[in-house]
Parts: C-alpha cells; structure tokens; sequence
C-alpha cells in the first residue's frame, strides 16, 4: 500500500466507474466528488466511464475518457491501449457495482482484466459485492449469485487496498482470497450541505401555512418495504397533532402520496409531495423541515444516502437500528435512533422528538459534526491520502 502526500502526488489517479455525469446515479455522483477533490488537491485525475466521447461534462482538473462500448471486451481493449499510453505510475481504483459493468451484471472478462493487472495499483472500493443466492430464489438468480460472487474473489485477490461503503458487506469479503485488510469508507452525501439561508427560508415559507407548522421531511425512492413502514408512521404522526405536515421528496414521492392520502382522505392537503428535485433545491427543501423520519427495514447504515443527507445538512433525524446498522450510530447522539426497525419502534421514537422542539437545534447541531468528522468528502479524501486511518473491519 502507498501512502503520504507526495506518493497521492507522485502516481495519476484513474477512477473506472460504471457511470459517471450526465448519466445519474449515486455511485455517478460519488465518482465525480472524489475526482473533482483529488484534482483540486493537485492530482493528475482520470476517469474512465461508458458514454459518448462527444461527451464533454467534467470536473475541473479532470480528464474524462468516454468509453463508447463500455467495459465489454472492445471496450477493455480500448481501457489497456490508453491506458498504456499514459504515463505511469498508475493508481486504479476501480468503483465497484456488479451491474454498472455490463453483461447483466456478469462481466467476467471485466474481473479477469483487473485481476491480470500488474503494472498498476489496484484499489476496490465495493458499493456493492454481489448478488444474493439461496434455495428458495430462482435457479437464474443463484447463477448470478454464484457469478457475481466468483468476479468479487477475483478482483478481490488481485486489489493491493479494500474499501466498502459498509461494514455490512464484510460477511461477503472472505480472506482468502483477500490479501489486504478491509477500510470502511462511508460515501458521503451528494447534495450540498449548507444551501443559502435565503433559499431555505424560502422553501420554508411555501411549504408552510401558518408559522406554527412542524414540518416532517422524507426523502426516498419508496420501494415497498420503506413504505410499509411509512404507511404506518406518517398516518399516525399527523393524527397526533394538526400543526404537523408532511413533506415527501425524491422520484415515486408523488405516487406513494396518492396512495397514502387515498386510505386516509382526511389527511388531503397535510401531505405535499415534491418529486424529484434538482440538488440545491433538494437541500434547500431538506433544511426546511424540522424533522425528518428515515425508517429503513434493514437499519440505518452509511449506504444509505437520504439519511446522509439529512446528517450533513444538520436536520433532526429519526431513524431505526438493524441488522446492518454500524456500530457508532448507536453511541453517537446524532439522531434519534429507534431500537427496532419496526412501525412501533419508529413511531415512538419520532414522537418523543417531535414533542421537544426545544432539542431540535442541538440535535442538529450533532448531526452536522458527527457527519463531518465520519462521512464528509473531506474525511474520504483524507483516508485516500493516508492523512488519517480509515476504520478497519473485523472479520465476522
């Protein structure tokens, strides 16, 4: 492994991602941050992604590759032919999503390639580790399982540095094959974190009717399981007071809000959707309400960016544990963190926050530290740069 400064400066930086700006996506917008640091930092910075070389979207300082056929095997030959062309040494560091690299998620000749790699650095960061298998899944699913899991031996017997945005995926890392120990590196928010006062009070006002109004923020994509959850909590949470209103943001907003108001027409016009916002209104919107209530079935974990975003911006934020939530979100004091992750257990918890306005600024105030000191890009640049110590994972 390298480390210091003047090795982050001596070697070029080359992110390989499966998708990168215009093309949306959390792990594209991951990849621009890092890039967009390391360059101002005074990195050479590459990123290679599949797109259009016509393409010209970049952060400064940022040389982009477009690369038209992906990472199938024309476009790995193209990668190693330009790739050779450039000066060395090289770092890669390759931002890892089974899916993102084509083949329907099993891009074998993609791992082989990384595992053939030996001239370079080789960095993996997992997003994400594989597909799941088991008994009662489907014979094509337990192929993609048994693949997908094979390419994440491969790449991980070859990778000189091991990075998981969660500790969870640890159970899916075993060593051997793995050479190296594995860092936690929480991926940070993608929104900003301190939109202009003007903005917020603005959102504030349109959002609420009368100056005693509370409002109650969720940002989401409203897969099924959440919103069995939120079916339960927001309903009651309104009924406990008519000050409160709720305010849904995020793509499926709009739907779920329907749905909702359809079984509880006397809640119409207490829930506001908003669909899917641009990044600074989306942030101005989030820092406009007093609360918000992120409920994950799994437990809150760093994969999971809504409530990011709701840390970095200093919003008061009910969330529950789980089977993947880390360990310092329970000792924290930066949310209020329900035991269960179950309808109950949220609602508790929620209402014993609402009911104190007056912990609202300190809690937020908590939030916005502990995001800092543990998730900001600032922390994931300083860990790429040896500048201080990324957690490390205890085999399970």
């Amino acid at each position: 492994m390298s480390g210091g400064y003047a090795d982050a400066l001596g070697v070029s930086w080359h992110l390989l991602t499966g998708e990168f700006p215009p093309r949306p996506g959390g792990v594209s917008d991951y990849t621009w941050q890092v890039a967009e640091g390391l360059a101002r930092e005074g990195c050479a910075v590459h990123v290679w992604a599949p797109g259009d070389p016509r393409e010209t979207l970049a952060p400064e300082g940022v040389t982009v590759h477009r690369l038209p056929e992906g990472y199938g095997v024309r476009g790995l030959k193209r990668l190693e032919q330009e790739l050779e062309r450039l000066p060395g040494p090289k770092r890669l560091v390759v931002q890892y999503v089974p899916h993102a690299f084509g083949y329907k998620a099993m891009n074998v000749p993609f791992a082989l390639w990384l595992a053939r790699r030996r001239e370079d650095e080789v960095w993996m960061f997992f997003h994400e580790v594989c597909f799941p298998w088991g008994w009662k899944l489907p014979w094509r699913h337990n192929v993609l399982g048994a693949v997908t899991r094979a390419m994440a031996a491969l790449v991980l017997a070859r990778a000189d540095r091991v990075f998981v945005s969660t500790p969870w995926w640890n159970r899916l890392l075993h060593a051997p094959p793995r050479r190296v120990p594995i860092e936690w590196l929480p991926v940070p928010s993608n929104l900003p974190t301190q939109p202009p006062l003007s903005a917020v009070e603005s959102r504030r006002a349109a959002l609420r009717p009368s100056p005693d109004t509370v409002l109650i923020g969720h940002l989401g994509t409203y897969g099924a399981l959440i919103t069995g959850l939120l079916e339960e909590v927001l309903p009651a949470l309104l009924h406990q007071d008519a000050r409160r209103r709720v305010v849904l943001a995020g793509r499926g907003s709009m739907h779920f809000a329907t749905r909702l108001t359809g079984r509880h027409p006397e809640l119409a016009g207490r829930v506001r959707a908003l669909g899917g916002l641009p990044g600074d209104e989306l942030a101005a919107t989030l820092k406009a309400c007093d609360v918000l209530v992120q409920p994950f079935p799994d437990g809150l974990s760093t994969r999971r960016g809504s409530a990011m975003a709701g840390l970095g911006l200093g919003v008061p934020l009910v969330s529950n544990a789980g089977p993947a939530t880390e360990a310092p979100w329970r000792d924290s004091g930066a949310l209020a963190l329900a035991p269960e992750p179950t309808a109950a257990s949220v609602l508790e918890t929620a209402e014993a926050l609402l009911s104190t306005p007056g912990s609202w600024p300190s809690l937020g105030r908590r939030a916005a530290d502990f995001y800092v000191e543990n998730f900001s890009l600032a922390h994931t640049l300083d860990v790429l740069w040896n500048r201080v110590r990324a957690r490390g994972v205890e085999d399970t």
